[in-house]
């Protein structure tokens, strides 16, 4: 069984940057494709950005094109979202996601194991 565990969340003004960590255990990550997800307030849970099982491949969402970057660690067993230049639209709870066989899917469904989620708050 994989685990999940994120960090890194926060309250940050607009403009700002932040990087979450996504800490596995029990599994080595390099087997997994990974993704970020994120829930703002009052709405259902949106794709962010996913990375490959190998070849770095990304897939991401329009609107973070340009801001968000995924990565991966797997000596570590670590996965980071980097996320720059801050907007309050970016406010949410942000998930870390594993998938087993499909590969940077942007469909929830795809993905077999998920944290508990880290809070980003972005003040205007």
């Amino acid at each position: 069984q994989l685990q999940l565990v994120e960090s890194g969340g926060g309250l940050v003004q607009a403009g700002g940057s932040l990087r979450l960590s996504c800490a596995a255990s029990g599994r080595t990550l390099s087997s997994y494709a990974m993704g970020w997800f994120r829930q703002p307030p009052g709405k259902e849970r949106e794709f962010v950005i996913a990375l490959s099982r190998s070849y770095g491949s990304t897939n991401y969402a329009g609107s973070v094109k340009g801001r968000f970057t995924i990565s991966r660690d797997n000596a570590k067993n670590m996965v980071y979202l980097q996320i720059a230049t801050l907007k309050p639209e970016d406010t949410a709870v942000y998930y870390c996601a594993a998938a087993g066989r499909y590969d940077f899917s942007v469909r929830g469904y795809n993905y077999d194991y998920w944290g508990q989620g880290t809070q980003v708050t972005v003040s205007s």
